[in-house]
């Protein structure tokens, strides 16, 4: 069995011990982070493979940036979403991890809306798009876990109606997110839990933790054959709770 976990963790060196602690307890095979907020350089690797993590990373100033921890071998890292040389963002990273192809994805969160954060996010997922459907033709199980900034259905956010304009719920965004599913992926959580109201995010702002006022923005999209591998799919609540928490809690899948 292997667990792969994503956590949006909102400036690695501010969470580094939450992260560390929740490491220790979980035991993750695999943590993709992203939003860690610091350069390559930056990054507390050297934390991490003391503990006995490998590391990839890819980074930006203070802003963005994703990386990938495994308790084993990295092979054939690549940075960047394929499509637009252009695009300074650090949102995507990815890895082979015993026969498994494993990303760390960061999409764009486009408000506000409509503008060109918005366009930006569009574009962002058609290449994401076009990248999976690459990913299929290749044969490898992949996994495509992390901070897609997209509620992909009104139970997957506590006021559908206050959030119907956001881009995070907009019908284009949410359309994207479809076709994506429609190459065949599996969505991990929805998958094994239709219930609606379970959440992965609650701002800082307006009391939302307390009140239970959440998103389910983090997701696992699984390939064909890697779906056929999931015996579960589960949020740790717990994470959000801690003192200097992160908005985000972990996800986490289990492939045997």
């Amino acid at each position: 069995m292997v667990r792969i976990a994503t956590w949006n963790i909102n400036s690695v060196k501010a969470r580094l011990p939450n992260v560390m602690d929740w490491l220790q307890s979980a035991k993750p095979d695999v943590l993709l982070l992203q939003e860690i907020k610091c350069q390559d350089d930056g990054f507390p690797t050297l934390d991490f493979q003391s503990a006995g993590w490998q590391v990839a990373v890819h980074g930006q100033k203070s802003y963005n940036g994703v990386a990938i921890l495994s308790r084993h071998t990295l092979d054939n890292i690549q940075i960047r979403l394929p499509g637009d040389e252009a695009d300074e963002q650090a949102r995507y990273i990815q890895a082979d991890i015993r026969g498994l192809r494993i990303a760390s994805l960061y999409l764009p969160n486009g408000n506000p809306c409509p503008g060109e954060k918005f366009d930006y996010k569009l574009r962002w997922m058609r290449r994401l798009v076009d990248h999976a459907k690459t990913l299929l033709d290749q044969g490898m199980p992949f996994v495509l876990g992390g901070d897609y900034n997209i509620c992909p259905t009104d139970a997957d956010v506590y006021d559908p109606a206050g959030w119907a304009d956001d881009a995070l719920c907009r019908p284009e965004s949410r359309a994207l997110f479809r076709e994506l599913c429609h190459l065949g992926l599996t969505e991990a959580f929805r998958a094994l839990h239709p219930q609606p109201g379970l959440y992965t995010f609650w701002d800082y702002q307006a009391g939302a933790w307390p009140r239970g006022n959440g998103l389910r923005i983090d997701h696992f999209l699984l390939s064909p054959a890697a779906a056929d591998r999931l015996i579960a799919c589960d949020i740790d609540k717990e994470p959000r709770g801690r003192e200097k928490a992160s908005d985000h809690t972990p996800i986490w899948i289990d492939l045997n």
